[in-house]
């Protein structure tokens, strides 16, 4: 369900009472573990924690570097961990450690999604927030964009 809201505010305050609790912890939750430099903003219709253009302006979709959103959903809350689809190495040690809470994941690529807070590990969520640095982040972003320039060039047909 996209949001219409225009700030952090007004968006929770549209929710209903047991999704506007669960999100306001998990919102507390990032920005506790949040590192400097990424900004909190209302973006795709939801809570988005990005790298500012005044950061990194030249990106892949002409969009600020999303890193960790948290959305309501129809059927469900989600809280988009973008490091873990990004970094490969980064969501199989996630969900290796997810295991060991004992809880059900449901995740996509960054998407975990959630019935209620208490599916949630909290304190496994705010070490993966806590995990890059804004210019780590950018430096994968440089990485993969050089690595997938690289690889585009390889599948193109020789001429001769």
């Amino acid at each position: 369900m996209r949001s219409d809201a225009k700030t952090v505010t007004s968006y929770l305050s549209e929710l209903p009472p047991e999704r506007r609790e669960a999100l306001t912890l998990l919102r507390k939750t990032v920005l506790t573990n949040l590192p400097k430099g990424y900004v909190e903003v209302i973006n795709w219709g939801n809570i988005c924690y990005e790298v500012p253009f005044t950061t990194k302006p030249d990106t892949y979709n002409n969009q600020p570097l999303m890193y960790v959103a948290i959305a309501n959903q129809k059927n469900y809350m989600a809280i988009y961990l973008c490091g873990l689809a990004c970094i490969p190495e980064a969501q199989e040690k996630f969900s290796s450690a997810w295991k060991k809470t004992g809880l059900k994941l449901d995740m996509g690529k960054s998407c975990i999604r959630f019935k209620k807070i208490q599916d949630l590990d909290l304190k496994l969520i705010g070490e993966q927030v806590a995990a890059n640095s804004v210019a780590s982040y950018i430096e994968f972003f440089a990485a993969k964009a050089s690595s997938d320039r690289h690889r585009r060039q390889s599948l193109k047909p020789r001429t001769k």
